[in-house]
């Protein structure tokens, strides 16, 4: 990228910062609303702990009915046997000339603890250009946006050839752990609620160097399976006065030890050929050479080898296992009779878990170590890189970050958006949001980035009027 490039980028994130005052001054009517909203959302508590998720949804259908909506299109729909696990359904209608726009975000957020965090987790903060809040970025933002954004078309009194379905929901944190997961739930008792073309949700957004300067826009085509397997040992144990050679715990971190030392192959897909592709065009050096290299066939071993050592890139190359929990001993003075290991495994798309499964005995090499997969898993085919959205995006990108290039990513955690895939609804992962890569997400003192607010604001806003109107850029009928 040029400086001329890297200079306009910067311009345009210094023109949002002005909108990050304490007060909200000199907002815009649409940004106050949006501030007001977010705020609203992020000080409900929605953990599963002690949250409530109905009561978080529930507010934003009051905004929604205020602004004009009829009852019959906002809906908001609780599973039976949890009365806090609600999700809202939202509908803007069009002409119907084309399948509806999902617009998707969760309200629910990871455990925060008052006396671990700097601030409360429950209060919206806003100091030198960040808020600070649990869900402040994951995923509160995306989804005030998305009410302020159905909010400011209906005022407006927008006509899309298509309806706009918003839908945010709970329980996507717990990931398979939860039988009240909000995507599922809908696609299982109300389809036709959310039945769409295609859906944004997130997974997707800007990354910043270490500079500032804005490095690239990501649109998340295709996520990796998530999967937690149990590995277990027993023995017969004794005193720990007559030490043994066959030690539960010893053979256990010998497992865990090889595990560590194990690299799955590397594997590029559709979606991760064009990821390196386009960063090797706007990286330079041996980390732009190594790129290319290893998308010739055969790819470039050394380079391979290279590009593995960095985390990041490591996760887009291959299916990973690590070591997240473990749990042995039941005495001092005893040896351990039984020992337990969690290895948290991400599958490339297209591997099978009994594969990974398999692959992991092999690697384990000790009979007396029983491996079992434990929550379920959803796994789904990535989503394919079609002109409407990539078109609209990279349009989109082009005005408001120029020079900045679009980027398709596989997303190494997991997003509901697999679920959808799942039923037939090409899903993608996209916000204009560029916050910091330490931003606390899922850990403490979670923060935002306030310009990254705006920016989504104004990115989305555009995106979802260009794929819901007739002059959207499109390949499909």
């Amino acid at each position: 990228m040029t400086k001329v490039s890297w200079f306009a980028a910067g311009c345009l994130s210094a023109a949002f910062l002005w909108a990050g005052t304490a007060a909200a001054q000199g907002l815009s009517p649409d940004q106050r609303l949006l501030r007001e909203i977010y705020q609203e959302l992020v000080e409900i508590n929605t953990t599963d702990s002690a949250g409530n998720c109905t009561q978080a949804v529930q507010a934003m259908a009051a905004r929604l009915k205020a602004a004009g909506f009829p009852d019959p299109d906002v809906r908001i729909i609780v599973p039976s046997g949890n009365p806090k696990k609600g999700n809202l359904v939202a509908r803007l209608h069009g002409t119907g000339e084309k399948r509806p726009l999902l617009l998707l975000a969760h309200v629910d957020v990871v455990e925060a603890k008052r006396e671990d965090w700097t601030r409360d987790p429950f209060k919206l903060i806003e100091e030198n250009g960040f808020f600070y809040a649990r869900g402040s970025s994951d995923d509160k933002a995306m989804a005030a946006v998305f009410v302020e954004q159905l909010i400011r078309l209906k005022r407006e009194g927008f006509r899309p050839n298509r309806d706009i379905v918003l839908a945010l929901t709970s329980d996507e944190e717990l990931g398979g752990s939860s039988e009240y997961n909000g995507v599922e739930h809908l696609l299982r008792a109300n389809r036709t609620l959310i039945d769409a073309e295609l859906a944004l949700n997130e997974g997707g957004g800007g990354r910043i160097g270490a500079d500032g300067k804005y490095e690239r826009l990501s649109i998340q085509v295709s996520e990796k399976i998530y999967q937690d397997f149990r590995l277990q040992i027993t023995n017969p144990g004794g005193h720990s006065s007559v030490p043994k050679p066959d030690n539960a715990i010893y053979r256990m971190s010998e497992a865990l030890a090889r595990i560590g030392k194990f690299e799955f192959p590397a594997k590029l897909n559709d979606g991760t050929r064009v990821f390196f592709e386009r960063t090797a065009r706007v990286s330079s050096g041996q980390m732009a050479a190594d790129m290319k290299a290893i998308l010739s066939e055969p790819p470039d071993a050394r380079a391979l080898e290279r590009l593995s050592a960095n985390p990041e890139m490591n996760a887009q190359l291959r299916t990973t296992c690590v070591a997240t929990l473990i749990d042995g001993g039941h005495a001092l003075n005893a040896l351990p009779q039984r020992v337990r290991a969690t290895l948290n495994c991400r599958i490339l798309p297209g591997e099978s878990v009994a594969a990974v499964e398999q692959t992991l005995t092999r690697v384990i090499a000790d009979d007396g170590i029983a491996i079992a997969p434990i929550t379920h898993t959803t796994a789904s085919p990535p989503s394919p890189l079609d002109d409407d959205i990539m078109k609209s995006v990279e349009s989109i990108g082009a005005s408001m970050f120029p020079g900045v290039p679009v980027i398709p990513v596989m997303s190494a955690g997991g997003t509901d958006g697999r679920f959808l895939n799942n039923a037939g609804i090409r899903t993608y992962g996209v916000s204009g949001m560029f916050n910091l890569a330490d931003s606390g997400s899922h850990g403490l003192n979670e923060r935002f980035r306030v310009a990254a607010l705006y920016e989504g604001q104004e990115f989305l806003y555009r995106l979802t009027k260009m794929l819901a109107s007739s002059g959207a850029a499109s390949n499909r009928p």
